[in-house]
């Protein structure tokens, strides 16, 4: 069975850091791209960042310099690190990986900045 976790989340006071975590199972995450996403209430869901197969990087403008994608391949993990955390970054956290043109997605952590 194919299955994302998160991990790592929690409530944090601005300028905080997070690292949260991605953890697979069933399949090994460095054959495929991975992508964080987040969620704000009432907003739609976008992608934070995202490290292709071959370990390119990419992350999204809002983020860019504070958030970082990476992988450990012995560990089936991706992370994503957090720095300077701002109110506006409140959301919950999902991976996700495509497969096979399946859309895979964890059940999500909850991130709170808020001091």
């Amino acid at each position: 069975q194919l299955q994302l976790v998160e991990s790592g989340g929690g409530l944090v006071q601005p300028g905080g850091s997070l690292r949260l975590s991605c953890a697979a199972s069933g399949f090994n995450l460095d054959y495929y791209g991975i992508g964080w996403y987040r969620q704000a209430p009432g907003k739609q869901r976008e992608l934070v960042a995202s490290i292709t197969r071959g370990g390119t990087t990419n992350s999204a403008g809002s983020v860019k310099g504070r958030f970082s994608i990476s992988r450990v391949n012995t560990k089936n993990t991706v992370y994503l690190q957090m720095n300077t955390l701002k109110p506006e970054d409140t959301a919950v956290y999902y991976c996700n990986a495509v497969i096979a043109r399946t859309n895979y997605w964890g059940q999500g952590t909850q991130v709170t900045v808020s001091s």
